[in-house]
């Protein structure tokens, strides 16, 4: 691993020179030689330290990263990204973290990232870890210096953002939502914070060809020629990655930046995913952790990236199998039995396989300018006819419910995950492992709120001069109600509508009616929901945004509150640039590297440019300001990155309110859990079957009497877990609810009911060792008087041959 960094050949530069000493040293008739061996040889050695530090030792920076489990309610839930009112949590795919890296100068500032595994960032959210933070280490960290970014997907519990308009399919707030992701962040800076360590950063770039496609292409098309002819493709296909090297540890994590959307995972699954991005960073963490350590117990690692056990039950296993299939007849169901709230967390694989003396490997695949973009690369079909959708509407028959885009995996969405997953994977290792450009010079930062409800935007004429145009209080058009080829909406809405239904109308007048000058500012988009003028019972979208530049050296980061498209990304990082590099003062030069954080610190939907406004696809019918709002974002980082260049301070801008008091919550608390007579939470409800041998590629499948999950997240635990057998009675962890192979579903025979089943399946990866397995579940029953009682209960042993 480390030979591909510069220390390396540092070190290997110093011992060349500590042999060439020793060498010309053992050439001459060197006094201290003939009297005092000792002597010689600790000059020699005092001589390379001196040179090993000057050339390894001294960093420009302290780094430290972390991570930390922010899965939140896996039952009962609405998932937030699609607006589906159906889409209800049930189970796990695999769990959600917040991952954080900080780098500070020695002496001087210092910058803080958050990559959330979650759809979007909440500026309640953010208000809330700020507060956090500055009641523990003071002004060290605050709303200036951290950003927090999401993911994008669309498989997190939602309920956790503070304006109406992002609560309504979730029954209003969640406080579990909301509290796992604030313990979650804050926890994960705690971590990169006590890691804090000299280290350097390296860079690089490159581009990845089939992991997106362009999802609104007719609305990209008008955009001029003449800039479109500038770009080899119609979404950016260039990864961007940081690699952390510690001084002492070598290599501790790498986060980078690429524009897919969220969305492999689709509109009617039921099980909590980090989606594309998520599945990535697992598969990197693991592939780190199996290439990076090797454990004096483990000789074998999976193809996921685990270091896993190899059975040593028996010998030669093929020539044994008869015995294997004894060994397994002997473990049969344990009943369901009382269990400590810790574990489950002390049974996770990664938690044992943790050394407590090193930082832990982190590796986070961030989200930039998505707006337009999808993962389902193979394109947009009529699910009726097979045919490809309507070009401009994206519609079948007129219908838009019927246009779905399709991944590469189809008709299988965890394929699809898989692969989008696995090709943003390789490609950052392959950038991991070539990274050479060094990162130097400050650290420094700067943030603002801006009002984006009522902001002058001083635009340049084509032929000279000036005008001066306002943008608008947040409305959503008819586009919006359409959805996308990534999850389509409901009714007769249609992607393209810069006219509008007058059935829909009236629906609308209802809630709110948009004035004239609304109507006039927003034009040509028919407006759906006035958001930006409806208070009741409390705000139903943003006003007040922050907008934040993070530079490291030549490296920076610009925090957008939203989903830049494709080319209104390219014109933001474009005019950040020109500023930075044409400031006269040299810091900035041709290796400048300029990333768009997307979904940072608050979330206010989409940017289109204004050619792709006037189109009125979804972006932008979800363009909340107006057709000035790209316009407004460049002028205000403009503002940003000129105070950045000259040292100057910005103001600070009036902050959004903080709604959490005002937060409403319909969703129903779970009252108690129940199972049948003669039957305990975590007996098996459909065991193995008996003697049975599984090859891998083929799935296990086991259901325990269970009870809701939101009784206790059991955060950095597991719900589910398959168990080795090792020796004669001794069962090690081998995979848990935070692999891609091993899937949680929970599920009740009625809404109300307080009987509950956890079904486990675990797809057997083909690396798996052969030897005896079980499945094991872990859960928390509530009872009728509110008490939480953890329970665990495993199936009976199996063979995997």
């Amino acid at each position: 691993m480390r030979n591909a960094s510069i220390q390396g050949h540092e070190l290997s530069a110093a011992w060349c020179t500590y042999l060439c000493m020793m060498e010309l040293l053992a050439s001459i008739d060197c006094y201290f030689w003939s009297t005092s061996r000792t002597i010689c040889l600790w000059m020699s050695l005092v001589l390379l330290l001196q040179y090993s530090k000057t050339v390894v030792s001294k960093s420009d920076y302290l780094i430290g990263l972390g991570s930390y489990d922010i899965t939140g309610p896996a039952a009962d839930v609405n998932m937030m990204g699609y607006a589906n009112a159906e889409q209800i949590a049930s189970g796990i795919h695999f769990r959600l973290r917040a991952r954080s890296f900080i780098v500070a100068e020695p002496q001087g500032k210092r910058v803080v990232f958050v990559n959330l595994d979650a759809c979007m960032a909440s500026q309640l959210v953010t208000i809330k870890v700020i507060e956090r933070l500055k009641a523990r280490y003071g002004e060290l960290y605050t709303e200036q210096n951290v950003a927090i970014s999401g993911i994008h997907t669309h498989a997190g519990p939602g309920g956790y953002l503070q304006y109406v308009v992002y609560l309504v399919t979730s029954l209003g707030f969640v406080r579990q939502s909301f509290d796992a992701l604030v313990d979650g962040i804050e926890k994960s800076i705690m971590q990169a914070h006590e890691n804090l360590r000299p280290g350097s950063i390296f860079v690089n770039k490159g581009e990845l060809l089939d992991a997106s496609v362009n999802r609104s292409p007719s609305a990209y098309l008008n955009n001029p020629a003449s800039e479109r002819r500038k770009h080899k493709y119609d979404v950016d296909k260039e990864m961007t990655l940081l690699k952390f090297v510690d001084d002492q540890w070598g290599p501790v994590g790498s986060f980078n930046w690429f524009a897919t959307h969220g969305t492999s995972m689709s509109r009617t699954n039921s099980l909590i995913s980090g989606d594309n991005k998520g599945a990535a960073a697992r598969f990197m963490e693991d592939w780190f952790e199996k290439n990076g350590i090797r454990s004096s117990d483990t000789n074998e690692s999976g193809s996921d990236g685990v270091p896993r056990r190899v059975s040593n039950i028996i010998p030669n296993i093929h020539d044994n199998y008869n015995k294997l299939l004894e060994l397994a007849a002997s473990f049969r169901s344990s009943p369901g039995s009382p269990a400590t709230q810790t574990m489950s967390v002390a049974r996770r694989v990664r938690g044992a396989l943790r050394q407590a003396d090193k930082p832990r490997f982190v590796s986070a695949f961030c989200q930039t300018n998505c707006g337009d973009v999808s993962p389902n690369v193979l394109g947009a079909f009529c699910t009726d006819t097979g045919l490809p959708c309507d070009f401009n509407h994206s519609t079948c028959g007129g219908k838009n419910e019927l246009c779905y885009g399709r991944g590469p995996g189809y008709l299988d969405e965890f394929e699809s995950t898989r692969i989008i997953g696995e090709r943003q994977f390789r490609k950052a290792v392959d950038l991991f492992e070539k990274a050479s450009e060094q990162l130097k010079g400050e650290v420094d930062y700067r943030h603002t709120y801006i009002d984006f409800s009522q902001l002058e935007v001083t635009l340049t004429k084509v032929g000279g001069g000036s005008e001066v145009v306002k943008t608008c209080p947040a409305a959503m058009g008819f586009a919006f109600a359409a959805g996308t080829t990534d999850g389509p909406g409901a009714f007769d809405f249609k992607q393209g509508d810069d006219q509008g239904n007058p059935f829909w109308r009236l629906v609308r007048d209802v809630l709110k009616t948009p004035d004239k000058k609304q109507v006039d500012c927003q034009h040509p988009k028919p407006i759906l929901l006035d958001t930006g003028e409806m208070k009741q019972p409390y705000d139903w979208a943003p006003s007040v945004l922050p907008i934040q530049i993070l530079r490291i050296g030549q490296f920076v980061i610009l925090s957008v509150p939203g989903e830049f498209t494709t080319m209104s990304g390219r014109r933001l990082r474009n005019a950040v640039k020109t500023v930075l590099t044409r400031s006269g003062n040299g810091e900035f030069g041709s290796n400048t590297h300029v990333v768009i954080a997307g979904l940072t610190n608050t979330y206010s939907q989409y940017v289109a440019t204004l050619e792709e406004y006037q189109v009125q696809r979804y972006e932008g019918a979800s363009t909340l300001y107006g057709p000035h709002t790209l316009s407004a974002y460049i002028q205000e980082f403009q503002k940003l990155a000129t105070a950045l260049i000259k040292g100057q301070p910005v103001e600070a801008g009036m902050p959004p309110p903080d709604l959490l008091q005002k937060q409403i919550s319909l969703l129903t608390p779970v009252i108690m859990d129940s199972t049948p007579a003669g039957k305990n939470f975590g007996d098996v409800s459909s065991d193995v079957p008996a003697n049975s041998t599984f090859k891998r590629g083929s799935t296990v499948t086991v259901v325990f009497w269970s009870a809701c999950p939101r009784n206790d997240l059991l955060t950095e635990g597991t719900f589910a877990l398959v168990e080795m057998l090792q020796g004669k009675d001794t069962w090690i962890p081998m995979y848990d609810d935070d692999d891609f192979c091993l899937r949680f579903k929970w599920s009740r025979p009625s809404k109300l009911s307080p009987r509950s089943k956890a079904t486990i399946e675990w797809i057997i990866p083909s690396s798996s060792s052969p030897g005896v397995y079980r499945i094991r579940h872990f859960g928390a029953s509530k009872g009728l008087m509110g008490s939480i009682r953890h329970f665990t209960g495993s199936s009976s042993a199996f063979v995997v041959a």
